[in-house]
């Protein structure tokens, strides 16, 4: 389809990102020159908070930081939803030089537990947590101290931060705390479910190339805003969503409930005015299953892109959704080692949308590499090596992870793709994740691509099933949308056989309720492997 090609707020040759440093000089910029602007609509009210609010609140808590024994360069856990106590917990915390860890507040208190041991935070720090945590539960049982933030905004009068400090710190040199400095900004979780999580520190420096990276992708200015859809414990909703658009000047809505909600987004979306927002494809798969109807019209905001990023997006759907919305569609690609955004699809005046890339380096070196690590000619499959400003130095207290996904300042993604000779990069999916039947290499997100195609499909899992033949056979679970509940399993089959080598076509079949998801919204692949291999 055609898609709009108007100009953003400034075109390419006069576009600057922001001039910032790190998390602590963020909002500098926008309180100096545009301090009643808005930063951030938080509450069910919609309140607005403008860049000097945030910044006094932020400021606030950094000096009641100071007065509890911590110091620079200390680490300290957040755990907390999408709400207005996450963002002045971040940039406080940040303003009194602590490295900041953001925690999923979902996570069962074991999993809190080890993140916050394993990483040797000095304490942990609390704000109002997602619907559906158990009430009054303990965020972890370790033994160091507990303070809850909470920011109060009233509907006249000044908005005021408490933080609510028992115990004093108590130095604890203990975890990987030894290894981090105050030239760090943060430690991210990579997205696993289980206690073993690898920490990745993330500097200043790098938090800002990457910040400045995704704002000059997409030219993101005052005049932009948008709805937090993704997380703040994950790179993308962090990175991506909030800390780009608030160095940039724009407008982040916060979610009432601190979290995404399909019933709620159109509206969220109308009262920011929003011009761009970024999902993963399991919500942007919601969003179309709901438009026709909860879509409200192209008038109900004037949105000028949306962004796919942290999954494979089927084309099917991004298609589908260009149609939808009337606006293009730019799929991503980023990882926690990268500081999150590493390729993207251009902004269409500035570069051709091809279909089916994630686009072309944003601040980055790509490679890709055979197997003895020397690179592949254009159109060649291999893995996809990055290198650049916004690259992490390794793992914490995890030398050995470390020396396998590092070399020479390179982070070996572990991705399979291949790069055009115009540098568009096309991904064919995870080196682990490939099915070995008998000999030949299959790649499950390319089979999903497919199957999400068929009419009457809403999403599928494709994995490898123990095989003593073959070795491996491949396997396949779908769900269905509403009106897709009559398709055949041999109507698939045959969708399949058209669209697919012989060796490519699951042998087994099944329709299923739903697939899992991991916290960010991603397949979780370990969870299908378990659920469905036997």
């Amino acid at each position: 389809m055609a898609v709009p090609t108007a100009a953003a707020a400034c075109d390419e040759s006069r576009y600057v990102p922001p001039a910032i440093t790190g998390l602590v000089d963020l909002l500098d910029r926008q309180v100096r020159d545009r301090p009643g602007a808005r930063a951030l609509v938080v509450t069910g009210h919609r309140v607005n908070l403008s860049y000097r609010t945030l910044a006094a609140l932020a400021d606030d808590l950094a000096a009641q930081l100071r007065g509890t024994g911590l110091r620079r360069g200390d680490a300290v856990g957040l755990v907390c939803a999408n709400n207005a106590e996450f963002v002045v917990t971040l940039l406080g915390a940040a303003r009194a030089g602590l490295v900041v860890a953001p925690i999923d507040p979902t996570l069962p208190e074991s999993q809190v537990a080890a993140r916050i041991e394993g990483l040797g935070a000095q304490a942990i720090l609390v704000g109002p947590l997602a619907v559906g945590r158990p009430g009054g539960a303990p965020v972890a049982q370790v033994d160091v101290p507990t303070w809850t933030v909470r920011v109060d905004i009233p509907g006249a009068g000044a908005a005021t931060t408490t933080l609510e400090a028992g115990a004093r710190a108590v130095r604890q040199v203990r975890g990987a705390a030894p290894e981090l400095s105050d030239s760090d900004a943060l430690v991210l979780f990579t997205a696993g479910t289980t206690d073993r999580a690898k920490m990745v520190p993330l500097t200043h420096a790098g938090v800002a190339a990457s910040v400045r990276g995704i704002c000059a992708t997409y030219e993101l200015g005052p005049g932009d805003a948008t709805v937090a859809v993704m997380p703040f414990f994950h790179g993308h909703g962090l990175l991506a969503g909030l800390l780009a658009t608030l160095a940039s000047g724009g407008c982040v809505l916060l979610p009432e409930r601190g979290q995404f909600s399909a019933h709620t987004f159109w509206d969220d979306v109308r009262s920011a005015g929003a011009t761009w927002f970024t999902a993963v494809p399991t919500i942007l798969e919601i969003l179309l299953e709901r438009s026709a109807l909860e879509y409200p019209g192209p008038g109900v905001a004037p949105l000028r892109f949306v962004r796919s990023c942290s999954a494979p997006l089927n084309s099917a759907t991004a298609r589908a959704l260009e149609r939808t919305l009337g606006v293009p569609l730019l799929s991503a690609y980023g990882m926690t080692e990268t500081s999150h955004q590493a390729t993207s699809e251009p902004l269409p005046q500035h570069g051709e949308l091809k279909h089916g890339s994630v686009g072309r380096g944003t601040g980055v070196a790509l490679r890709v590499v055979d197997p003895q690590g020397h690179p592949c000619p254009a159109g060649a499959v291999g893995e996809v090596w990055v290198d650049g400003p916004t690259v992490a130095r390794g793992y914490l207290a995890d030398p050995a992870e470390t020396a396998h996904s590092f070399t020479d300042g390179w982070f070996r993604t572990g991705d399979l793709g291949s790069l055009d000779e115009d540098g568009y990069l096309f991904l064919t999916g995870r080196i682990k994740s490939q099915i070995n039947r008998g000999g030949e290499k299959i790649s499950p997100e390319h089979v999903e691509d497919i199957l999400a195609g068929c009419p009457g499909i809403a999403e599928a899992a494709v994995f490898a099933i123990p095989d003593m033949t073959y070795g491996q056979r491949v396997g396949a679970a779908v769900v269905l949308v509403a009106e897709g509940e009559n398709v055949g399993l041999e109507q698939i089959l045959q969708y399949c056989r058209s669209r697919l080598s012989a060796f490519e076509v699951p042998d087994r079949l099944e329709v299923v309720a739903a697939l899992p998801h991991t916290a960010k919204g991603a397949l979780d692949r370990r969870a299908v492997q378990a659920q469905f291999t036997h």
